[in-house]
């Protein structure tokens, strides 16, 4: 099973899903990507999913190129859709999905108030890529 997590800069959301989902069944074959990748993973994302107990700090931005010729059982995008285009995947594909999260790196105010913004997303990808997992491929 080969699943491809998609958003713009693979810095947080993409990276985080990625993450969760290894956890969840290493077997997996999880990928992510971005169409305009940053330059590192963003050291709140590392922080919040460390609190999780997952490691993110080996993890680098990938373009989604890297992956065109490369076939995927899911590729998933995760913009939050109102803000950002959703990247488009155009290699083989044999579902895609959508599971839209607001953009943690967006996030304005505090030390703390971003925190608190970069948890709450953490916790909507577990939620939701639980739910993924659960219905689509732990049948």
């Amino acid at each position: 099973m080969k699943i491809l997590v998609l958003c713009t800069g693979n810095t947080c959301r993409s990276q985080m899903a990625e993450a969760y989902l290894k956890s969840l069944n290493p077997s997996l074959e999880v990928y992510s990507a971005g169409t305009k990748p940053g330059q590192q993973v963003h050291p709140k994302a590392i922080q919040v999913m460390a609190e999780k107990g997952i490691n993110l700090n080996d993890g680098h931005p990938k373009s989604v190129d890297e992956f065109i010729n490369t076939p995927f059982d899911y590729v998933i995008t995760v913009c939050d859709g109102a803000r950002e285009s959703c990247p488009v995947f155009m290699g083989k594909v044999n579902h895609r999905l959508h599971i839209g999260f607001d953009d943690p790196a967006e996030a304005t105010g505090t030390d703390e108030e971003i925190l608190a913004v970069f948890r709450r997303v953490r916790d909507e990808i577990f939620r939701d890529f639980t739910k993924f997992y659960n219905e689509h491929i732990n049948k």
